[in-house]
């Protein structure tokens, strides 16, 4: 059994990284796209429900589903936008749930942010916090007894989502059972409202990984060369069979807990703090910097990106909505169960 903690920096220099950093920059700049039209539908009138960005949490994101591949599975939650798009999900499937449309994964049953296919791995969420970690275990668990090998799970929280009961048995479980889990958690200062210094004693979260003998990751972040490196470094163990891994990234949520919150409790001290900077910004300044695109090719980029939101969002809202009156209203997999089911 490991039992350690590790830090990690990458500098920019690291030439192997390029390729994948250029795609993880990308994939950032998609999401932040789509999260600023979903706030312009909500603000609108146009989005039912609450609208839940990742606003300065792209890079740890999209580091978790660019390291995973197919057969893996993946349970993100508000904030993992950029993430989302990284292992798969389509601009439309976004679109589709958040207005409601029939032809979207959900089916416009279920509120705008608990989607996903689970048969290509991508799990819808739960509210709940820490909820998604045993259910993470439950399909690790239904992998090995399929002898199903080499998958790897992950899930992300937040930093107050460790103070639930669900994430310690969790995580305690998956120590136990050497599960392939990959447990990221932003670190974001703030559960909702409530400052992390209510939520925990220790020196940082990190610190929880030898209590429970599995091992630790700590990074900025708001740095995406070291997002990239540490939680792929943590994937591949994961995936070499060396049990969980905890990943602790700090950082600061760049907007409120949803839309409809105007973060005014935030401490202002912290937003000139090194780890609270824009990751998308400090991306798009490394790969200036670095030779690797030009000012140009940025606004190129950001310009195709508006293009594929805008035409998704045109193309779903003449899509119909539901129809409670002929809408069949068993759930998913339980047309055996409901009631006055005849069938064979």
């Amino acid at each position: 059994m490991v039992q350690s903690v590790v830090e990690r920096s990458v500098p920019v220099e690291d030439a192997p990284l390029r390729a994948e950093y250029i795609k993880a920059f990308r994939g950032m700049l998609l999401a932040r796209v789509l999260d600023d039209k979903f706030a312009s539908l909500y603000r609108g009138g146009k989005i039912h429900g609450g609208v839940y960005l990742g606003r300065g949490q792209e890079a740890l994101s999209v580091s978790v589903g660019l390291a995973l591949r197919p057969g893996d599975v993946f349970a993100p939650l508000i904030r993992d936008g950029a993430g989302r798009l990284a292992f798969g999900e389509s601009i439309l499937d976004a679109v589709r749930t958040y207005l409601g449309s029939v032809l979207g994964p959900m089916r416009a049953r279920d509120g705008n942010v608990h989607r996903g296919r689970p048969l290509t791995g991508l799990l819808p969420m739960l509210s709940h916090l820490g909820a998604m970690v045993p259910v993470v275990n439950g399909v690790l668990l239904g992998h090995r007894f399929k002898g199903i090998r080499e998958t790897v799970g992950a899930t992300c929280l937040g930093e107050g989502g460790t103070s639930t009961g669900a994430f310690h048995e969790a995580l305690n479980q998956a120590a136990v059972e050497q599960l392939p889990l990959v447990l990221v958690i932003a670190n974001n200062q703030y559960a909702y409202s409530t400052p992390s210094s209510r939520q925990f004693a220790c020196h940082s979260l990190v610190d929880k990984a030898i209590g429970y003998g599995v091992r630790g990751h700590s990074l900025e972040g708001n740095d995406l060369e070291a997002c990239l490196t540490v939680v792929g470094d943590a994937v591949a163990r994961a995936r070499r069979g060396e049990g969980p891994q905890l990943v602790v990234a700090r950082l600061l949520r760049l907007c409120g807990h949803g839309e409809h919150d105007d973060a005014s409790y935030i401490d202002p001290a912290l937003k000139s703090a090194p780890f609270a900077r824009d990751c998308l910004r400090l991306a798009e300044e490394r790969v200036l910097a670095a030779g690797w695109m030009s000012p140009r090719e940025v606004e190129l980029w950001r310009a195709e990106c508006v293009q594929k939101v805008e035409e998704a969002v045109a193309q779903v809202q003449r899509e119909p909505g539901p129809d409670p009156y002929a809408e069949d209203w068993c759930a998913l997999a339980s047309r055996h169960l409901s009631e006055g089911y005849h069938g064979a």
